[in-house]
């Protein structure tokens, strides 16, 4: 009997360039995504970009008119040759992904790329 656990969906936590992946599917498009930078296809590539999500408030005593209800993180961003760009890969879409998905959308004016 193995003591060792596994993903609820089987991905396997890779590393590359010292920055530990979820999947190997994560960490394979990182290195796609190195070679365009290299290529000079994109720029300014980051892993792992945090994003607040935050409500409105309605309350006239708060300091701040927002509360904050979780983050999301983006597997990566970066510019191409239409603009920024929010990527996220996915092999399986949870529920609570979906709704951070649309959440962040909404609140930052963006859209997330699914590779």
């Amino acid at each position: 009997m193995s003591l060792k656990r596994t993903s609820k969906y089987h991905a396997v936590p890779t590393v590359v360039d010292n920055i530990c992946f979820a999947s190997k599917k994560e960490a394979r498009r990182y290195g796609e995504l190195k070679l365009l930078e290299k290529a000079h296809q994109i720029e300014a590539l980051c892993c792992q970009v945090p994003y607040v999500l935050a409500v409105p408030v309605n309350d006239p005593s708060a300091v701040d008119m927002r509360a904050i209800v979780g983050k999301y993180i983006a597997d990566f961003v970066y510019y191409d040759q239409t603009g920024f760009v929010v990527e996220d890969v996915k092999g399986f879409r949870t529920p609570l992904y979906r709704w951070k998905k649309r959440h962040v959308e909404a609140q930052y004016g963006i859209t997330i790329r699914e590779v």
